[in-house]
């Protein structure tokens, strides 16, 4: 006759315990309130203190990598699946704009590229409202008393500060827009706000993507972004992969079909460079009369 096994450290924590969270006797390998596991004897050892350190600074939440994955590979998965109540299984509309943003902007850093926090003197010679920024600059520097060369730096690291912060600026308008183009779709306008935070997350990622590669031409002696040729190219690029992405969205959460889909999507690309291009000149005006 077999000895019963001996039941592990594990088993016999999970036997009965107190959540320290809800204050509940269970039974349950987690606590089906909170998601509280229980308190075992490992925990407080050393061993198992360093162990939970590595474990948060090497793993990444599964609805994380699950949410990236829909949203690069099923454009306007996650908008129907946000608005049908699947919201478990995937991170946050906010949260996942948010993650993007963080990614973006660490490798803008790393790269030394500029995309939205345009430079002082970019924004006066080099962008197409060049002439009606100058004077208002000058404006700006008398009313201060102080100098082009002086206000130039300050300008530079507040611009890349409201850059970070103001981002979800460019989610709204295009949010506001959504229900004017699919007009008759019966969708609540929260769901035009996830649909826009989705898209701005993806199109996040792809300025990851194209930071990469101008990080690739920068280390094998290229010129970058301040090729202009090379600066084209690579803007025709994202603005095409974005128009397949919105093309495919569109049919996705709102059942777009045939020609009109086409037009649809070449109104919401032509909304998006617009958006784009007036946030960078919004962040001008904000960063020239608040720093």
């Amino acid at each position: 006759m077999k000895r019963p096994r001996p039941k592990s450290a594990a088993a016999k924590a999970t036997d009965s315990w107190i959540c320290p969270t809800c204050n509940s006797r269970l039974s349950a390998r987690f606590c089906p309130g909170c998601g509280e596991p229980p308190l075992l004897p490992h925990d407080l050892t050393l061993r198992g203190f360093f162990g939970q350190v590595v474990l948060a600074c090497t793993s990444i939440d599964g609805p994380i990598l699950r949410s990236l994955r829909c949203l690069v590979t099923r454009p306007g998965f996650l908008t129907v699946a946000y608005l049908t109540g699947q919201r478990k299984p995937y991170t946050l509309p906010l949260q996942l704009f948010l993650l993007a943003n963080v990614l973006f902007f660490a490798m803008q850093a790393l790269v030394g590229a500029k995309i939205f926090s345009t430079p002082l003197d970019m924004h006066l010679n080099n962008q197409f409202w060049s002439s009606v920024a100058q004077p208002l600059v000058t404006h700006r520097l008398e009313t201060i008393h102080t100098t082009l060369d002086l206000y130039s730096p300050v300008f530079n690291r507040a611009v890349e500060l409201n850059a970070k912060s103001l981002i979800i600026l460019m989610v709204l308008p295009f949010a506001v827009f959504l229900p004017l183009i699919f007009y008759g779709k019966r969708i609540p306008f929260v769901g035009h706000i996830v649909f826009s935070l989705h898209f701005y997350t993806f199109l996040l990622l792809l300025f990851c993507v194209a930071l990469t590669v101008v990080g690739a031409s920068l280390l094998t002696g290229g010129a970058g972004l301040n090729s202009e040729s090379f600066d084209h190219i690579l803007s025709a690029v994202d603005v095409t992969i974005a128009g397949a992405y919105l093309f495919v969205a569109a049919g996705t959460v709102y059942k777009e079909r045939g020609a009109f889909r086409v037009f649809k999507t070449l109104l919401l690309v032509t909304a998006t460079v617009g958006i784009v291009l007036g946030y960078r000149f919004a962040l001008l005006l904000i960063t020239l009369y608040t720093a």
